[in-house]
C-alpha cells in the first residue's frame, strides 16, 4: 500500500433552504482523479521528491517463496505485464503494471529483457497521491533488485488536466442551472402569495367564508 493517501479536491454542492422549494436533486459528482497543479505537488511533495531520486528498489512477490520460485515467478509476472517493488529506503511499495509486448520493433518498450544481460527494464504508468507518474527502473533478475526512480509524467498529466477542467465546468454548470431553477421557483411562488394576500385584502375569502356559513 501507498505511504500516502491520495489528496483530492473536494467540491460540496450547495444546500438549499425554504418551505415551498422542490426537492434537492441528487448531484453525482465523480472525485477528480488528479489534484489542480500536478507539477508543483510532485515537485513540493516530500514523498515525491525522495522516491524522483533514483535509489534501490527490490522485489516483493512471494516473500515466503524459495529464491528459484520467486526469481520464475518474477519473470512471469513481468511477460504477464505486472509486478511488485518496494522502494527500501521509503519502504513504499508500488503495484507496477506495464505493457509486456516483446516486439523487438518497438523502440521504447515498458518491459525490455534485451536491453542489459540478466536485467529487465521496466516502465510503468499511474496516478499516485493525484499526481500522473513514470515508474522507471530495472532489477536484476537473480537478485532481484536494483535501482529505479519516479517522473513527472508531463503528457499524461495535461491529458489529466484537460478532464479535470472539463469535469468541474459540467458541475459548476448543472450548480448554476439548479440556482436559476431555484430563482425561478422562488419567484413563482412569492406571486402566488401575493395574489392570495390581494384576494384577502379585496374581502374574496371573507366572501366565502359568509357563503359557507349560510
Amino acid at each position: 500500500m501507498m505511504n500516502e493517501a491520495a489528496a483530492l479536491a473536494n467540491m460540496i454542492p450547495y444546500d438549499t433552504i425554504g418551505l415551498y422549494e422542490q426537492p434537492k436533486p441528487r448531484f453525482i459528482f465523480k472525485m477528480p482523479r488528479v489534484v489542480p497543479d500536478q507539477k508543483s505537488k510532485f515537485e513540493s511533495d516530500e514523498l515525491f521528491r525522495r522516491l524522483s531520486r533514483e535509489s534501490e528498489i527490490r522485489y516483493t512477490g512471494y516473500r515466503e517463496r524459495s529464491i528459484e520460485e520467486r526469481q520464475v515467478r518474477f519473470m512471469n509476472g513481468c511477460r504477464e505485464g505486472h509486478t511488485e517493488t518496494s522502494f527500501v529506503a521509503s519502504g513504499t511499495n508500488l503495484q507496477l503494471v506495464f505493457n509486456a509486448n516483446q516486439n523487438p520493433y518497438l523502440h521504447d518498450k515498458e518491459c525490455d529483457f534485451d536491453k542489459e544481460h540478466g536485467k529487465v527494464h521496466i516502465k510503468s504508468y499511474f496516478i499516485m497521491n493525484g499526481v500522473c507518474v513514470r515508474f522507471r527502473g530495472w532489477l536484476d533478475l537473480e537478485r532481484l533488485d536494483g535501482v529505479g526512480c519516479l517522473e513527472f509524467d508531463e503528457r499524461r498529466a495535461m491529458h489529466e488536466d484537460a478532464i479535470l477542467r472539463d469535469q468541474i465546468d459540467r458541475y459548476n454548470q448543472r450548480l448554476r442551472e439548479f440556482e436559476d431553477t431555484k430563482r425561478a421557483y422562488r419567484d413563482n411562488r412569492q406571486d402566488e402569495m401575493e395574489a392570495v394576500r390581494r384576494g384577502v385584502a379585496s374581502g374574496g375569502i371573507g366572501v366565502g367564508a359568509s357563503m359557507w356559513r349560510r
